[in-house]
């Protein structure tokens, strides 16, 4: 979609959106990327010692003062959005004998970060006077929600206030090689800011920014006057196990409290997964995950490190039998948005809640 020439910016914050970014560096760099985004300083250098190649580092959100002398020797680039990053990220340039690598980031109508008014003015004349200090490799914005068309008007006053910002900057001799403003939901709505790089997060994992942004993408037609076909594939499959089974005679609550009473003779599977390691608890009674191809239900409360689910229908289900929380099974599939719809999470938050102990393999 973006063609050959703009950067393809992976975005790796909140650890690679659960993924892991040591185990998701180097598999995006088998496939080409070269340039990853990520939100602070810790996670630039998680993602710069797990490089197999020459790859850029990008960071968006936060750097401490004393972490940027780091960044600025090893030429990690940053987001400056405001005047006291600035100033530091010269006195590091100056300290290391080599210039910061700086992304300006212009407010635009998100509210959140960004340079404008006089502090944009002021920047300009620090960037104009410091130019062996500082290179500008970049001008960016963020936008306030590309994946839902209630904010459209926002967005399309942003973009214009974005060419504005970058034509003024150009007028007083700033001239970035790169604009940005393009996330996954803007890159799949708004084919227009895909501008010299985009910076791709949710989507690259094979999941949609939102039910609209795949309905806006798959509703336009492709070649030939078809709807299009959904081009996203999951990455990520998640799995745990059956450590125990229990039969349950009628009439008993199952798990803490009161939450669910058998009305038959039940067989009771537990799983070493629970609100621990990122099934929501919201998903009592209510979730599912995979036995054997079939759909199996939780029953009772969610606990910290286990759920139990009910295996009556499947007879021959086992202790050590594999267990799909999210994934395939046979003809069977859960998908992350099944149960972070129930449980009244995003699919980012379901992500990203997954910590980092339970171990991630890669299948080729």
């Amino acid at each position: 979609m973006i063609g050959p020439r703009p950067v393809f910016s992976s975005v790796i914050k909140g650890n690679a959106y659960g993924h892991g970014i040591e185990t998701f560096v180097p598999m995006a760099e088998a496939c080409g990327v070269r340039h990853f985004s990520v939100f602070s300083a810790p996670e630039a250098v998680r993602t710069f010692n797990s490089r197999t190649e020459d790859s850029r580092v990008l960071i968006m959100g936060y750097v401490a003062d004393e972490e940027l002398e780091w960044a600025v020797s090893e030429d990690v680039s940053f987001y400056v959005f405001e005047l006291g990053r600035l100033g530091a990220a010269v006195t590091a340039a100056k300290r290391v004998g080599k210039p910061a690598r700086i992304h300006l980031e212009l407010e635009t109508g998100m509210h959140r970060t960004g340079l404008e008014g006089i502090d944009l003015e002021r920047a300009v004349e620090i960037v104009t006077d410091n130019r062996a200090h500082l290179h500008t490799e970049g001008v960016c914005t963020h936008l306030a929600g590309a994946e839902s068309i209630g904010n459209h008007v926002r967005i399309r006053g942003q973009l214009e206030k974005f060419a504005e910002l970058c034509r003024q900057l150009g007028d007083v001799g700033v001239n970035p090689d790169l604009r940005h403003v393009a996330s996954s939901a803007a890159l799949l709505t708004y084919p227009d800011t895909t501008m010299d790089m985009v910076r791709c997060g949710i989507a690259q994992y094979g999941f949609w920014p939102s039910t609209e942004t795949r309905m806006h993408y798959l509703l336009r037609e492709g070649d030939g006057g078809a709807a299009r076909r959904d081009p996203l594939k999951r990455v990520l499959t998640w799995k745990s196990c059956i450590m125990g089974l229990k039969d349950v005679e009628p009439g008993h609550f199952v798990g803490y409290g009161t939450s669910y009473q058998a009305t038959r003779k039940h067989r009771i599977a537990a799983v070493p997964t629970g609100y621990f390691t990122g099934f929501p608890r919201d998903l009592s009674n209510k979730g599912h995950m995979l036995v054997r191809g079939r759909r199996a239900a939780v029953v009772g409360r969610v606990n910290m490190s286990m759920t139990l689910i009910d295996v009556t229908h499947i007879p021959e289900a086992q202790r050590g039998d594999e267990v799909v929380v999210v994934g395939k099974q046979g003809r069977s599939s859960i998908s992350v948005a099944s149960f972070s719809d129930m449980a009244d999470v995003m699919t980012y938050e379901a992500l990203v809640r997954l910590p980092s102990e339970i171990p991630r393999k890669v299948l080729r």
